[in-house]
């Protein structure tokens, strides 16, 4: 069967659709005997063979000469086989080619389909192909179609998927509008068949299925909320991030409010900060305007944690940090007392985010509320010891204005070192450690009695 249209079709695929003309022509084979057998039989040998520059396709079907027929799916009569080779001997295998011509209707519509669907598995393995490695890029494409609050993209030459959970939710987005995002997975059917254990591809999994229409992928998952996303906009803008002489150490988002960059520069004669603002704040405000006004909040990086805690907070001032607890990474801090909504945020945006780009767990305190507790506490210790015997209220008083904030520091001291106190002598400071000890033995013997019951 000769066919011009077959070579004009065969280089339009090559060139729109990037696939080999092998794979076509495999494909266009395997379909071609896929017909013949809905004639011929399940178990009838089969081969085809295109000529590329003639455009004829031909069938061959290879059958055993016996004497007696017993399937002719497979076998021919001597008779039979000297018409096709006068050599033809019982046992020897022959070779009869098939007119493809007499193809009926139903067995040519079969070999359409299975060409059209392994044409489109070809496509999209393409696509994968192409666009797998090209994660992590930031693309532009057209606002094609809603499903529900997923949005199809026309990237060209696939379509790709912006999730609800991966657009900025103050945004608005229109049909045929342009729409910028990064590329955060491409995802092929394999990826979505167990993914219990994998929350990234089980938030996916449900938009992706909603627009595939049975297409069976790929799925090029778009995001918009990504910190990648916000530090490949700022590479655009700030060509010393693209050079390495300035690095992002950790991005952390509120998408479309707030977000924190912790930078660092390789070079100590290049500001980091003044670097990635830029001339009257033209290369951030670039950066902030694609993403509908998202505040960016530039801190320096620092090997200290304190320091990196203190950066993490602006724009809120801070008045001191303190450590306390550095297995847990929990932080105490002190800001002035105008500061504390600062430091806080709306929301306790800020809080969040700065304990997040940090990685410490900071809890945050104005300065009136840190006095207020220290003079609840100061008056909470006088008063318990006040009750141990040998102090009293008046050298309680003394006592913790001294700095002595616990019965267990008291009952270490030496007397000497007590007397050393106004107001108390050294008999007194006998009566007062031996006071101590009495009330912690006291304590300890009421735990014991409390575990026992």
């Amino acid at each position: 069967m000769q066919s011009k249209d077959l070579l004009l079709a065969l280089e339009s695929l090559e060139r729109e659709k990037n696939i080999k003309r092998e794979d076509i022509l495999k494909t266009i084979e395997d379909a071609l005997i896929s017909a013949l057998r809905k004639h011929l039989g399940k178990t009838a040998v089969l081969s085809a063979k295109i000529d590329t520059e003639e455009g004829v396709i031909t069938a061959y079907q290879t059958l055993t000469v016996t004497e007696d027929v017993t399937n002719p799916e497979m076998e021919i009569t001597l008779e039979e086989a000297k018409e096709i080779n006068p050599e033809a001997k019982i046992g020897t295998e022959i070779v009869r080619t098939l007119n493809v011509d007499d193809f009926s209707r139903i067995a040519a519509q079969i070999a359409k389909q299975v060409l059209i669907q392994k044409v489109r598995g070809i496509e999209r393995d393409n696509l994968y192909k192409e666009f797998k490695p090209r994660e992590g890029e930031v693309v532009t494409g057209l606002v094609r179609r809603f499903s529900d609050r997923d949005i199809i993209v026309d990237l060209g030459k696939a379509e790709a998927i912006l999730p609800y959970c991966e657009q900025i939710r103050k945004e608005r987005y229109i049909h045929g509008g342009r729409v910028k995002a990064i590329i955060a997975k491409v995802l092929n059917q394999t990826d979505f068949i167990d993914v219990k254990d994998d929350p990234v591809l089980s938030k996916y999994k449900s938009a992706a299925y909603k627009m595939d229409k049975g297409q069976r992928g790929p799925y090029i998952i778009l995001s918009r909320t990504s910190p990648d996303f916000l530090k490949e906009l700022m590479k655009v803008e700030i060509p010393e991030l693209s050079d390495g002489i300035i690095e992002t150490k950790n991005i952390v988002r509120d998408p479309g409010f707030r977000a924190k960059v912790v930078v660092k520069s390789n070079d100590n004669k290049i500001d980091p900060i003044g670097t990635c603002v830029g001339m009257r704040g033209i290369r951030i405000r670039a950066v902030t305007n694609e993403l509908s006004g998202e505040k960016i909040d530039l801190i320096n990086y620092s090997n200290d944690a304190v320091n990196n805690i203190v950066n993490a907070l602006s724009p809120a001032k801070v008045l001191s940090v303190k450590l306390t607890d550095t297995e847990k990474k929990q932080a105490l801090v002190i800001v002035p007392d105008d500061q504390l909504a600062i430091a806080i945020g709306k929301d306790w945006q800020n809080i969040k985010l700065a304990s997040k780009v940090c990685g410490w767990e900071i809890e945050v305190k104005s300065e009136s509320q840190k006095n207020q507790e220290g003079l609840e506490a100061a008056q909470l210790l006088q008063k318990t010891l006040a009750d141990v015997e040998g102090i009293g209220p008046k050298i309680a008083e003394v006592l913790v204005k001294s700095g002595f904030n616990s019965i267990e520091k008291i009952a270490a001291l030496t007397p000497e070192h007590l007397a050393t106190l106004q107001g108390v002598g050294e008999k007194t400071a006998e009566k007062i450690i031996e006071g101590a000890k009495k009330y912690l033995a006291q304590q300890e013997a009421a735990e014991d009695d409390k575990g026992n019951n």
